[in-house]
C-alpha cells in the first residue's frame, strides 16, 4: 500500500490523474512479475551450465571399446630352427671287377629294395670258363711233374748215402723237386684267380638297401672299376642341417630333432655328429641328424627340409597375437594408463618378440608383468587415444 501510494503521489505530481493512474499501476505490477520470471530462468540455465562444464572437460569420446589383459609368464621350449637337405646316410658304389666280358643280364632297377648277396647283374662267363679249363690242365701237368720230381728226389737221397750218385746229381734232383712244387702252386693260384673271375661275373649287392642309381647297360663290355649301381645302405637317410657358428656351439650329439617337409611328413631324429669345421664362405656349419624310418614316411634323398632342435625350456613373458600390431616392420602393443570412470588413455609401446607357441608370442623387451594391455583391436588405435574398458 505504501509503494502504491508513493507511485500515486509521483503520478499526481506529474499531472496524471484519474484512469491513467490506475493503468500505470497495473502495468508496473506486470513488469515486475515478468522481470522476476526471466531472472529465475536465467539463474537455472547458469546452474545447469556450471554443472555440465566440468564433465565436458573430464570425459572424452572413446575411440574404441576394449578388454584388458596382462602379460603371462609361462615355460616355453627353447628351439633352434634350421634348413637343410635330406641325404643318404651312406651310399655304396657297386662296380665291375673284371674286364673284357660282356654284360648279359641286368636284374635290378632304380628304386628296388635289395638284400645283401643278391645278384644285380650277370656278365658273360664263356671266356672265363675256357680259362678255367686251361688253368686246370696246367695244374694237372704241374702235379704230374711234381710227382716225377718227388720220385727222382727220393732216389737221389737214397743213392747219396750209398755213393751210387754224385752229389751234383743228387742236388739236381732236389732242385727239380722244389721247382716242380713251385710250378704246381703257381698253377693252383692261376686256377683260383680264374675261379675268382668267374665269381665276379655275378654282380652282387654289398648290403641291404635301395638302388639309387643304375649305369649298367645290357651288352656293354665292362672295365675294372666301372660304376654299375649306387646303393643307399639299409635305406637309411639323414638330414644335413646348416646352422650358424653361434648356434652350433649350443648343439651336441643325441639332442632330439623334428624334421618336416610340407605336405609329406614330420619325422623325429637325433643328432649323430657335428661338422668339425665351419664353411669359410657362408660361416655355417653342418649338423648330421639320423632319421630312422624316414624313407617309410616319404622322405627321399635330395629333398629340402626344415627342422627344430629341442634345447629344453625356459620361463618367458608372453602376450597373445591379438594384442599385437605390426607397423612399419615393428611390433607394438597398447598399454593402458590410469583408468577414470571406465575410460583410459593408451600408449603405444614397441616390443621385441622371441619364441612363438600357438598364438602366444614371447616378449623379450618393452613390457613388465604388471602392465595392462589392450587385448584386441590394436590396429584401430593410435598413441594417446582414449578407450572405454569393458568386461
Amino acid at each position: 500500500m505504501r509503494k502504491t501510494s508513493m507511485m500515486q503521489l509521483f503520478l499526481t505530481a506529474c499531472g496524471l490523474k484519474g484512469g491513467w493512474l490506475t493503468k500505470v499501476v497495473k502495468m508496473g505490477k506486470s513488469i515486475v512479475i515478468w522481470v522476476a520470471v526471466i531472472g529465475l530462468v536465467g539463474f537455472g540455465i547458469a546452474i545447469v551450465q556450471s554443472d555440465e562444464k566440468p564433465n565436458a572437460v573430464q570425459l572424452v569420446r572413446p575411440a574404441l571399446n576394449v578388454t584388458v589383459i596382462k602379460p603371462v609368464s609361462q615355460d616355453l621350449r627353447i628351439k633352434i630352427t634350421a634348413n637343410g637337405s635330406i641325404a643318404a646316410w651312406q651310399e655304396a658304389i657297386i662296380g665291375a671287377e673284371l674286364s673284357g666280358v660282356r654284360l648279359n643280364e641286368v636284374r635290378a632297377q632304380v628304386g628296388e629294395t635289395v638284400h645283401k648277396g643278391q645278384i644285380l647283374a650277370v656278365f658273360a662267363d664263356e671266356s672265363v670258363l675256357a680259362e678255367i679249363a686251361q688253368s686246370k690242365a696246367v695244374l694237372a701237368e704241374a702235379e704230374a711233374n711234381l710227382a716225377e720230381a718227388h720220385l727222382n728226389a727220393d732216389r737221389g737221397r737214397k743213392a747219396a748215402t750209398s755213393g751210387a750218385l754224385s752229389n751234383q746229381q743228387v742236388s739236381q734232383y732236389l732242385t727239380t723237386e722244389k721247382a716242380a712244387e713251385a710250378k704246381m702252386e703257381s698253377a693252383k693260384a692261376q686256377l683260383n684267380s680264374q675261379y675268382l673271375r668267374q665269381r665276379y661275373t655275378r654282380v652282387i649287392a654289398s648290403d641291404d638297401g635301395v638302388i639309387s642309381s643304375r649305369t649298367a647297360t645290357l651288352g656293354a663290355v665292362a672295365t675294372p672299376g666301372q660304376e654299375l649301381f649306387r646303393l643307399i645302405r639299409q635305406n637309411r637317410l639323414e638330414w644335413r642341417a646348416e646352422v650358424t657358428a653361434a648356434e652350433i656351439v649350443q648343439l651336441k650329439p643325441d639332442i632330439k630333432v623334428v624334421v618336416g617337409i610340407p605336405n609329406i611328413a614330420r619325422v623325429s631324429g637325433k643328432i649323430r655328429f657335428l661338422a668339425p669345421t665351419i664353411d669359410v664362405q657362408n660361416r655355417n656349419g653342418l649338423v648330421y641328424v639320423d632319421l630312422p624310418n624316414a624313407a617309410a614316411q616319404g622322405f627321399r634323398s635330395g629333398m629340402f627340409a626344415q627342422g627344430e632342435f629341442d634345447l629344453g625350456s625356459s620361463s618367458a613373458l608372453t602376450v597373445p597375437q591379438s594384442s599385437l600390431s605390426l607397423r612399419e616392420g615393428f611390433s607394438y602393443v597398447f598399454r593402458l594408463g590410469e583408468q577414470i570412470n571406465n575410460q583410459a588413455t593408451v600408449t603405444q609401446v614397441k616390443v621385441q618378440l622371441g619364441r612363438q607357441v600357438g598364438d602366444q608370442y614371447e616378449v623379450l623387451s618393452g613390457l613388465n608383468p604388471e602392465d595392462k594391455l589392450v587385448a584386441n583391436g590394436s590396429a584401430f588405435l593410435t598413441d594417446g587415444d582414449s578407450v572405454r574398458v569393458v568386461q
